[in-house]
């Protein structure tokens, strides 16, 4: 049998098995059956339910303009599937291929697609995270539990963290007329993500709302009454805060504890693969049945020097889906790599913060275009001499201009490409800490829009 013959006898009969029924593994099954394959096709999900969108949760679902039911996955497709939801996979046998499940169930596949995400990160001492009033944002009953505790009228929130979630549900209570208070480690909100020259306007807008915002300290204690409910946050500083509902806002988790002992590159960061989504193991050699989309999958990025990205976006989870569905059902010959420049947008405080690019992987920043004071303005980064990536405040229009630069490694700074250049465009320090310097050489260009036809091309560096 060549082949070309064992594919399509795998499209016809194999066994494909999907571990993680969110948005990664309900896209991937749509798209493996849109790509022909007929065979066995197991979803398998920790959560009891239908497949649900989760960035809704810390935005329309707070606000009570969508119910937290209301937030199930459009289906695009029958995926004529057996659905094992309500049980965790608990262990992977690559030389048997099988997944473990938690009830002592085991499930072959022939294939496998591993998009377990996140978890929220609970906080670190388990009496105070019991504590009635305390909450994380991850899934549908953490935001519904949420949203009645909101709705009761609390006499302060507490928000622990002040990234994008812990920035979006402050901005939340603050709508809802709810006295606020975010506690954030770092000098400013959303500075890991974005550096302080975005941070600092992001303090600005929090106070400007009304938000109590206390940076560079730490909560080290929530107490609760003899009732077992939240009461007051202690922090580092000597000082307190009287509240009555606290929001744990600390990042999450990536979902890879189950593979240990599988032979996988998986770890705190996810699991290594190829820009083919084709996991890794311990060796750093591809799997050919083990494939991983999501915001577990740590993918390398040609745009920035072939470095393991991983990424909890919403399109970067549809788009390695789709790439890892269908190299499972197809040759190397016909493979497609994951090539796109990641898209992230929150709102908050009215503002719409979008950005392109990674703009962690920069060292230097500078506002472009538009009024940091009046909020709308645009933010781009660079790394030795190159663009590689811009965050926009209410100016999202120009960010594909921006991802054009990002994708022929344009000089930076870019010229303002619209009248409202602002007065000063000299970059500075983005003030976080930046990637380990490599050997100065080539960058790549990503060209085309049909992942069949993506490819990379070599662009030499700019220098100043």
């Amino acid at each position: 049998m060549t082949s070309a013959d064992s594919l399509r006898a795998f499209r016809r009969d194999g066994r494909i098995v999907v571990v993680g029924a969110s948005l990664a593994g309900l896209r991937a099954a749509e798209c493996l059956r849109d790509e022909g394959f007929t065979g066995s096709l197991t979803m398998i999900g920790d959560e009891l339910g239908e497949p649900y969108d989760r960035p809704p949760l810390s935005k329309q679902v707070l606000t009570g303009w969508v119910p937290a039911d209301g937030t199930r996955l459009p289906r695009l497709r029958d995926v004529d599937a057996e659905w094992l939801l309500g049980v965790p996979a608990s262990g992977l046998d690559l030389a048997g291929n099988r997944v473990r499940l938690a009830d002592g169930r085991e499930v072959p596949f022939d294939r496998v697609l591993i998009a377990t995400g996140v978890r929220a990160r609970p906080w670190s001492v388990e009496s105070e995270a019991a504590l009635d009033g305390v909450f994380v944002v991850r899934t549908r009953e953490h935001a519904e539990g949420l949203r009645r505790a909101l709705a009761a009228g609390p006499s302060r929130v507490l928000v622990i963290g002040a990234g994008f979630t812990g920035s979006e549900i402050a901005s939340v209570c603050r709508e809802r007329d709810i006295p606020v208070t975010v506690a954030e480690l770092a000098p400013y909100p959303l500075v890991g993500a974005l550096g302080a020259l975005v941070g600092e306007v992001a303090a600005d807008l929090q106070r400007a709302h009304g938000v109590d915002l206390r940076c560079g300290v730490r909560v080290t204690r929530l107490e609760g009454d003899a009732q077992g409910r939240l009461r007051r946050a202690h922090f580092d500083d000597g000082s307190t805060v009287d509240a009555d509902v606290a929001v744990v806002a600390l990042g999450g988790i990536r979902n890879t504890e189950w593979l240990q002992g599988s032979g996988l590159a998986a770890g705190v960061w996810g699991i290594a693969c190829d820009t083919g989504c084709r996991a890794m193991d311990l060796n750093g050699t591809i799997t050919d049945d083990v494939f991983v989309a999501g915001d577990v999958a740590r993918c390398p990025n040609p745009v920035y020097e072939y470095r393991l990205i991983s990424l909890e976006h919403w399109a970067n989870a549809v788009e390695q889906a789709e790439v890892a569905a269908h190299n499972m059902v197809h040759g190397q010959a016909d493979r497609w790599p994951h090539l796109s420049v990641p898209l992230f947008w929150s709102i908050q405080f009215g503002v719409n913060i979008k950005s392109v690019g990674v703009p962690t992987f920069a060292d230097e920043v500078a506002v472009t275009q538009g009024s940091v004071s009046d909020h709308r303005f645009v933010a781009a980064y660079g790394y030795r001499g190159r663009v590689t990536a811009a965050v926009s405040f209410n100016n999202a229009k120009w960010l594909d201009h921006y991802r054009r630069l990002i994708e022929t490694a344009a000089p930076f700074p870019p010229p303002c490409p619209t009248p409202d250049q602002p007065v000063d465009m000299k970059p500075v320090p983005v003030d976080f800490p930046g990637p380990t310097l490599l050997a100065q050489g080539a960058t790549v260009v990503v060209t085309g829009h049909d992942p069949g036809e993506r490819r990379v091309t070599a662009a030499y560096q700019h220098h100043r």
